[in-house]
């Protein structure tokens, strides 16, 4: 996947240094196991670079003293070097597995604790797919940037200094000996290859779940920031986020044993074939010589210096990376609001000269708005499409803040109520269902602290137990994603019956009926008209047969009220309401 910030300038030196550091700042809480994993590195270079004494010692042993105890302890030193490398090696791959999983972890948990809390302007202006982009795959390379590039830079470094200091004497024909346990190598390999499947299929299970839950999240912060379900789905997302870390260090952990025994098993076989050809030279039967040419490049230089040269290119996407990341958790989160906190609004609203205009594209949406609705009424709000209704009922629960003009409830400025209170006094159905997947049951708690009898409750009033009753799992039902598993009106009962629950004072209902059947209409109405009762109401209609009833209809056009007032009133009045009135009723 290519990086989320496709087509920004590159960052000058000084901006990435100063990136570096601050994602070198997330090693702090882990710096012990960091540091363990850099003395796992040095451990292992000081194996690679300790070959050149054991090439000398055993030219020595060979060639010039003749020693025959060498046809035994040198075999033994051979496997004692490949321990202590492998012991590096496992040391620095799981210590540096560690410290990036709880980078990456961390990183994801603060973006996504970040975006809930954004303000809805911001999802307006961004993408959701850049932001999962950032939460996903940015993370990753941040992840590997901070620990890998270190990891890489120092292990590599001391072994190709070693290695040249000298350069001649290693023996890569050691090595090559080695591939005389090609078939038990390969048998070990496929093992583990399985093991790496298997893994990689629960991270890519987890990941998926990961992808889900932000998907939803970002896909519906209306909806999470009018219920103030911001906590309960950042812990839906802490569940599956540990989750994909455990899978993540399962696979470290295979991947740190794999290397160390395949190594063993060759280093056994290269022991065995060593002590022949020792006893072989010793009896001048071969030379040794040959055994010591290979071993130096292959082993001291070119490998290292390979892992140098490729560390730059990770380094430098994680840098970019962490700067797109970086951005993001800057970004300033809604304000928290005043210091007003009401146990329950009496429900009256008042807009004056209220004035509105979308950043980009929408142009001026509302212009010197004015309406007083009276606790319990129902407003109902139509227009053409355009017209502002939507914006105007936005307005209501802080999803954007006025260009001028203000808003209050029973009297107090919106800005006054802390934020999370005043959503508490408001309850959104909406056209658009948004349902989790998740059961039926959760969906209508939607992260309250309810029981199980509030919710039966509340599905009860919202006629969600007609259908509920006649499947097997009854409310623990799966609704599956997005609520693909259910029909557009029992969607939409579910939808009422978590507004029920909430219990608020204020309900927004938003073309709430435009996408249903006459028959789910009827049943539709009869939920609503429970969730209306002793409610102030907004709605916002296409459909002006179920608007009729309201106490006042306002008509707005070009993000003014133009008209005002009963539906006979106003088909007496034969303004624009009663065109549109006669537009859908002769169609």
């Amino acid at each position: 996947m290519p990086s989320s910030d496709r087509g920004s300038k590159p960052a000058v030196p000084a901006d990435a240094w100063q990136t570096y550091r601050r994602l070198i700042g997330y090693l702090r809480p882990h710096r012990g196991m960091f540091l363990l994993g850099v003395l796992g590195a040095m451990v292992f270079s000081a194996s690679m670079v300790s070959f050149t004494a054991f090439a000398k010692v055993f030219g020595d042993g060979t060639f010039e003293n003749r020693d025959p105890r060498t046809i035994v302890w040198l075999p033994l030193a051979l496997i004692g070097l490949f321990l202590l490398r492998g012991l590096g090696d496992f040391t620095q791959t799981y210590c540096m597995g560690y410290v990036g999983r709880r980078i990456v972890k961390r990183l994801r948990g603060e973006i996504f604790e970040r975006v809930v809390h954004l303000p809805v302007g911001y999802f307006d202006r961004n993408s959701s797919s850049v932001l999962l982009s950032k939460l996903t795959y940015n993370t990753e390379q941040v992840g590997n940037a901070s620990t890998d590039s270190v990891l890489i830079t120092v292990r590599e470094a001391l072994t190709i200094i070693g290695s040249i200091a000298a350069l001649f004497y290693f023996n890569a024909r050691l090595a090559a000996i080695a591939l005389i346990m090609g078939p038990l190598v390969a048998w070990l390999i496929g093992i583990i290859n399985k093991k790496f499947r298997r893994y990689s299929h629960r991270i890519q299970n987890s990941v998926g779940d990961i992808t889900r839950i932000a998907k939803e999240t970002l896909e519906a912060p209306r909806v999470i920031k009018v219920y103030n379900a911001e906590d309960y789905q950042t812990r839906q997302f802490e569940n599956v986020n540990e989750h994909n870390r455990r899978s993540h260090m399962r696979l470290v952990l295979t991947k740190g044993l794999s290397n160390p025994v395949v190594q063993m098993v060759t280093a056994t076989g290269s022991a065995i074939v060593l002590s022949i050809a020792i006893s072989d030279a010793i009896n001048q039967r071969t030379s040794m010589g040959d055994l010591l040419a290979f071993f130096v490049a292959l082993v001291g230089i070119a490998q290292p210096l390979r892992a140098l040269v490729g560390v730059a290119g990770p380094l430098q996407q994680g840098i970019a990376a962490g700067q797109s990341i970086f951005e993001l958790l800057d970004e300033p989160a809604e304000p928290a609001g005043g210091h007003v906190v009401a146990e329950r609004v009496r429900g009256a609203i008042e807009y004056e000269n209220v004035s509105f205009t979308y950043p980009v594209g929408k142009g001026v949406a509302l212009h010197e708005v004015s309406l007083r609705v009276d606790p319990g009424q129902r407003v109902a709000i139509v227009g053409r499409s355009g017209s502002g209704k939507s914006t105007l009922v936005n307005l209501l629960p802080r999803f954007y803040e006025p260009d001028s003009g203000s808003i209050r409830i029973d009297g107090r400025e919106l800005s006054e109520y802390r934020l999370s209170n005043l959503r508490d006094q408001i309850a959104v159905v909406s056209q658009e269902v948004v349902l989790f997947n998740d059961t039926i049951r959760a969906n209508i708690a939607f992260g309250r602290d309810v029981t199980n009898e509030q919710i039966e409750r509340a599905a009860e009033a919202a006629l969600v137990m007609d259908f509920v009753r006649e499947l097997p799992a009854g409310l623990d039902t799966m609704v599956g994603d997005r609520g693909v598993l259910l029909s557009g009106g029992q969607r939409q009962r579910i939808s009422i019956a978590r507004a029920l629950l909430k219990d608020a004072p204020i309900l927004i209902l938003d073309e709430a009926m435009s996408a249903l059947d006459t028959e789910s209409e009827r049943i539709i109405q009869d939920a609503l008209e429970r969730l209306m009762h002793n409610r102030t109401t907004l709605v916002i209609a296409h459909r002006l047969s179920t608007v009729e009833t309201a106490d006042r209809i306002l008509v707005m056009e070009a993000g003014k009220i133009i008209e005002s007032g009963t539906h006979a009133e106003l088909i007496a009045q034969q303004g624009q309401y009663a065109t549109l009135h006669r537009m859908q009723f002769n169609a």
